[in-house]
């Protein structure tokens, strides 16, 4: 089973392309894995064809 990166704009859930979800340390790690926890980030981008497209992704511990 796998995870991928996304993020939550407006009610709204996008996949991320640009950076990958082992990116930000283990994915599976059981307090800040984003397999595991919903984490905040300050990201920019654009949406794209239901993608967001990310220029920055910086967790916000």
């Amino acid at each position: 089973m796998g995870c991928d990166l996304a993020v939550k704009i407006d009610d709204k859930a996008y996949f991320v392309d640009g950076a990958h979800i082992d990116d930000y340390g283990d994915a599976h790690d059981k307090k800040i894995g984003f397999c595991n926890v919903v984490r905040k980030a300050k990201v920019t981008g654009t949406i794209e064809n239901n993608t967001f497209k990310v220029t920055s992704f910086e967790v916000i511990e």
